[in-house]
């Protein structure tokens, strides 16, 4: 010990000393002090090695806050479990019961002594010494009840500069979070505010998939999917403030970003275990955090409400142009440019499912979707959507397709799959992919669903109005076109084609047929010959019900000499195959190149040759041979 013979000259110097420390180094922090005051315990007790642990409350470890370089630290911070342990496998008491000793190994002594400020073994110091210079207890009993006073009262003058720091920036940060309502802004004045603060530590945003597009700032995805809850999930998840250590020299604080409604993300602190951790430090990042939460809250509620009325508007207009749509082409062609353009996807598709029969295998890829669903993998995609479907999972948003227990991989991991509903009947099915994972956010998810509930409502408007126009335009017995339709058409072609033939057919004798069977039999003939006149002509001829038992037959851009072989075909056909049995006669007349009229004309000169078919004795063709060719 140098030059110190009593416990009194021992107080004076200890005084001195920690004086000269608090006098000459007015800048230093919390830690350096300490340090600062150990250095000063080494030099007055002459000992080789001198170390102050201070407890951390809210991690429950004996921190320490000095060392000297000439010997190395093996541990930087004690458990309280593993200090007891510590002091019951290797401490003897000195008569007061109040200083711990113990010896390792080797010709030097470890002296452990319990700190006692607020409460008792508030930390310790450990003095390393040479066996053969001589130590009385009360010197150590002196050193202890100086260094815990000293450490104390700066402990308190720290706690108080700090605070005071920290809560007028406080108070500015609160200022400039309720002046603004821009998430981004908010997040950049939290990490900010605490890098100026606290230099020394380091800090991550730890936010929802929804917050990770901003550039500059220190944000990671939460991981709150993960089977393992770690720290920072269980912060999210409870709303308080969690522990942990990362490594063996990094610890991390996680603090939730708290709302009135929810929690909106966490604040991760990482920190080297040699610094110390006060509670106040603690207290303000919690308030802090829980402030930026709020904050988030009200910038998020704001911007949800300005997404909605835009979305709304969005809804309204595309409503409207939906249903000024004249097809279902362009009906879903104007889907596919929205969708593409709202919600910056790569690939958009369409199905349409039977309406007849909810077979999820029977459905009709929309020529309107993009080329991915006309691949291979489109295929296998969408009969993976398929089964969900059947399965009546109706809600598909995947923000990582490829990690989702499917068969095969997939270019595209984002997903987002709305069913047409109607009358809680599924009518069909769009789908929305991106290449990068997590693209999609929920609430784009729910104005996809919007906007697929009204283009349902399109769908189904659209589906009855081709009902509708295929009552007008086909007769309801037959199921043939009805007679404006087959003009309509006729007229058509008579402006655009070179020729054509009209055939004019009468069942013969069939007012005896419903003398001798009934109105119901007679019915059945006429559906009869309707079904052989079906199975005899091409698709895009024209077949139709005249009246009564008149059927007619246009045949665009057909010769005379074709249109007599259909003709007779027909003749022949219908008597072998109708039952009972019955017979019919055919008029036909065609136009050429100098054919100027329309097509009453045509009827006329059929309905001519039609008579003549009557008047030689029925069951036979004949063709108008007035016809201007």
């Amino acid at each position: 010990m140098t030059g110190v013979q009593t416990v009194e000259q021992l107080r004076t110097v200890l005084k001195e000393k920690f004086y000269d420390v608090m006098i000459f180094k007015p800048n230093q922090s919390f830690e350096g002090f300490i340090s600062n005051i150990s250095n000063q315990l080494k030099e007055i007790m002459g000992v080789k090695l001198s170390k102050i642990y201070l407890l951390n409350e809210s991690t429950q470890h004996y921190q320490l806050f000095s060392t000297q370089s000439d010997y190395p630290v093996k541990k930087v911070a004690y458990t309280a479990q593993e200090f007891e342990k510590l002091i019951q496998e290797n401490g003897t008491d000195y008569p007061n019961g109040d200083d711990l000793f113990f010896k390792p190994v080797s010709c030097t002594s470890t002296v452990l002594i319990p700190l006692h400020m607020e409460k008792e073994n508030d930390g310790f110091i450990l003095f390393l010494l040479d066996e053969e210079t001589p130590y009385h207890h009360s010197f150590f009993n002196e050193t202890v009840e100086q260094t815990s006073k000293i450490i104390q009262k700066m402990n308190e003058y720290f706690q108080s500069i700090n605070e005071e720091t920290k809560y007028e920036r406080l108070y500015q940060v609160t200022s400039k979070f309720y002046s603004t309502m821009n998430i981004e802004d908010v997040l950049r004045e939290v990490i900010r505010t605490l890098k100026d603060l606290y230099t020394k530590l380091d800090f991550h945003l730890l936010l929802t998939q929804d917050n990770l597009q901003i550039e500059d700032l220190p944000i990671n995805e939460l991981p709150y999917d993960k089977h393992e809850k770690d720290a920072g999930t269980t912060a999210f998840l409870t709303g308080q403030i969690q522990f942990e250590d990362m490594s063996d020299h990094i610890s991390s604080l996680y603090a939730p970003l708290v709302g009135r409604q929810g929690t909106y993300g966490v604040l991760q602190v990482l920190k080297p275990k040699h610094l110390f951790f006060q509670e106040n430090d603690i207290e303000f990042i919690s308030i802090l955090a829980k402030t930026a939460g709020n904050a988030l809250e009200n910038a998020q509620l704001h911007q949800q409400s300005r997404r909605h009325i835009t979305d709304l508007q969005l809804i309204n207009q595309s409503s409207q142009t939906l249903n000024s749509k004249q097809t279902l082409s362009d009906t879903f062609s104007y889907l596919e440019d929205l969708m593409m353009s709202t919600f910056k996807a790569e690939e958009v598709g369409f199905i349409l499912y039977d309406e007849k029969q909810q077979d999820w295998n029977k459905y009709r890829v929309l020529n309107e979707s993009t080329s991915f669903f006309f691949t291979e993998e489109g295929e296998w995609f969408l009969s993976f959507l398929n089964k969900k479907i059947e399965q009546k999972v109706y809600t598909i948003f995947i923000g990582d397709f490829n990690n989702n227990d499917a068969d095969m991989d997939i270019p595209y991991k984002s997903v987002m799959a709305v069913p047409m509903i109607h009358d809680e009947k599924v009518i069909g099915l769009v789908m929305v992919l991106h290449p990068n994972e997590y693209f999609f956010s929920f609430e784009t998810y729910k104005l996809l669903q919007s906007l697929v509930q009204h283009s349902a409502l399109t769908v189904v408007n659209y589906r009855l109005k081709e009902e509708l126009e295929q009552l007008v335009r086909t007769d309801y017995l037959t199921k043939l076109y009805s007679r404006n339709y087959l003009d309509k058409m006729m007229n058509k072609h008579l402006e655009v084609g070179k020729q054509g033939t009209f055939l004019l057919i009468d069942i013969d004798n069939f007012k005896q047929i419903n003398d001798e069977y009934g109105h119901d039999v007679g019915d059945e003939i006429i559906c009869q010959v309707a079904e052989i006149i079906r199975a005899n002509i091409r698709s895009h001829d024209v077949a139709a019900r005249w009246g009564g038992e008149e059927l007619a037959i246009y045949l665009p851009n057909t010769t005379m000499v074709l249109g007599q072989h259909v003709a007779e075909r027909l003749v022949k056909t219908v008597s072998e195959k109708t039952q009972p049995k019955v017979t019919i006669s055919c008029g036909v007349s065609y136009w050429g190149e100098k054919f100027h009229g329309k097509s009453k004309s045509l009827f006329l000169r059929a309905d001519q040759a039609l008579y003549i078919a009557k008047k030689q004795g029925k069951n036979r063709v004949v063709k108008q041979t007035e016809i201007i060719i």
